[in-house]
C-alpha cells in the first residue's frame, strides 16, 4: 500500500505547505542551514564556522621560545562552534557601550577596541546579549589555540619562523621594535595595533589571531591538565585571566601559536582587546562566564 502526504489535498494546498516547511527548516537553530560557513550580525560583526576536532594543545620541547607551562596534551573540541573572525573594533564597541570614557583609546575605528578590562567585556557581552541574535561569549582558551592553529602544528599558522609582513608585533618604540620601520614603510601609524584585516587571514579564514592585541579568554589561569582532555574550560580557581596571540607591543614569539599570558580581570592595557564566540543556543560555558564577578561592581573600575 502506498501512502502520500497530504493525501486529499489540493495540489496548490500542498505546495504552499511544503514551502512554509522549507522556510521555517533554515531558522531552525542546530539544523544543517542554521550551520553556515560565515554568520554575520547587525553590528558588522563576521563570525565563522569552526569545525569540532581534537588537536594538541601546549608546545613541543624544542619550539624556540616556549614556556614551562605549555605542557603538549591532546585537546578535543566537541561541538563546532562560531569565532569572530577579527577582533571586536572601536566601532562595534562604541555601537554597544557608547561614546568615549574618560581614559579610552583615541584610535581609529576600524582598530580593535583595547583597554578594557575582562569585567568590561562581560558588561559588553550582557549587553550584545540583549539584543538576540544569538548567544555571545568569550572563547575558552582550548578554543582560542584550536582556531589559532587552524590545522596546523608550526609555532604560527605560517610556519615556526616569525615574518614581519604576516602579523603586527615589535611596533613600539618602548616594547620590541623589530618590525617598527618595516610598519611604518607600510603606512601604519606609530604606538597603535593595526586595523583590522590588514594581515593575511589563517586557513580557517580569521584574522590578527597573531599580533595587533592580546586577546581576553574566559579561562582563569592554571596548570593543563596531565592527560587528554573534552572541552576544556578552567574557572574553579586562580585570580588572573588568560590573554592569548601577542600583540603590537610584543615580541615575535610572544605570538606562538601556545603561548600564554594572563592578566589581572579588572586591569585596562592598551595592548589587550578581545574576540567573540556566537553560539546558537546558550550552552554552560556561558553560564561560567559571571562566576566570578564580584559583587561590588565598582571594584570593576579600579584596575591594577
Amino acid at each position: 500500500m502506498k501512502y502520500y502526504l497530504f493525501r486529499g489535498l489540493p495540489l496548490a494546498t500542498r505546495a504552499h505547505i511544503l514551502i512554509i516547511l522549507v522556510i521555517s527548516l533554515l531558522f531552525l537553530p542546530g539544523t544543517a542551514a542554521a550551520e553556515k560557513p560565515v554568520m554575520t550580525n547587525s553590528l558588522g560583526m563576521s563570525f565563522v564556522l569552526i569545525p569540532a576536532g581534537s588537536f594538541t594543545m601546549g608546545s613541543p620541547a624544542n619550539e624556540y621560545g616556549r614556556a614551562g607551562s605549555e605542557t603538549p596534551h591532546q585537546v578535543t573540541i566537541t561541538q563546532s562552534f562560531y569565532l569572530q573572525t577579527t577582533e571586536v573594533t572601536v566601532e562595534q564597541w562604541r555601537q554597544i557601550m557608547g561614546r568615549r570614557w574618560f581614559g579610552d583609546v583615541k584610535w581609529p575605528l576600524d582598530r580593535p577596541i583595547a583597554k578594557v578590562s575582562w569585567y568590561d567585556v562581560q558588561r559588553f557581552i550582557e549587553k550584545l546579549n540583549k539584543k538576540n541574535e544569538g548567544y555571545y561569549r568569550l572563547p575558552t582558551e582550548a578554543e582560542w589555540e584550536y582556531a589559532a592553529r587552524a590545522g596546523t602544528t608550526t609555532a604560527f599558522t605560517w610556519g615556526d619562523a616569525v615574518d614581519c609582513s604576516r602579523a603586527l608585533y615589535g611596533h613600539s618604540r618602548k616594547g620590541k621594535k623589530e618590525c617598527r620601520d618595516y610598519n611604518v614603510s607600510r603606512g601604519l601609524e606609530r604606538e597603535m595595533p593595526a586595523p583590522v584585516k590588514r594581515y593575511p587571514a589563517n586557513q580557517w579564514g580569521l584574522y590578527d589571531m597573531h599580533g595587533n592585541v592580546w586577546e581576553w579568554c574566559l579561562d582563569l589561569f592554571a596548570d593543563y591538565p596531565g592527560e587528554a582532555v573534552a572541552d576544556p574550560c578552567q574557572t574553579d580557581s586562580g585570580s588572573m585571566r588568560v590573554r592569548r596571540g601577542g600583540s603590537w607591543f610584543s615580541g615575535g614569539y610572544g605570538l606562538r601559536s601556545a603561548n600564554r599570558a594572563y592578566g589581572h580581570p579588572a586591569s585596562r592595557l592598551p595592548t589587550t582587546g578581545f574576540r567573540l564566540v556566537l553560539e546558537l543556543k546558550p550552552s554552560n560555558l556561558g553560564a561560567k562566564t559571571w562566576m566570578t564577578r564580584p559583587l561590588d561592581y565598582e571594584d570593576n573600575q579600579k584596575g591594577p
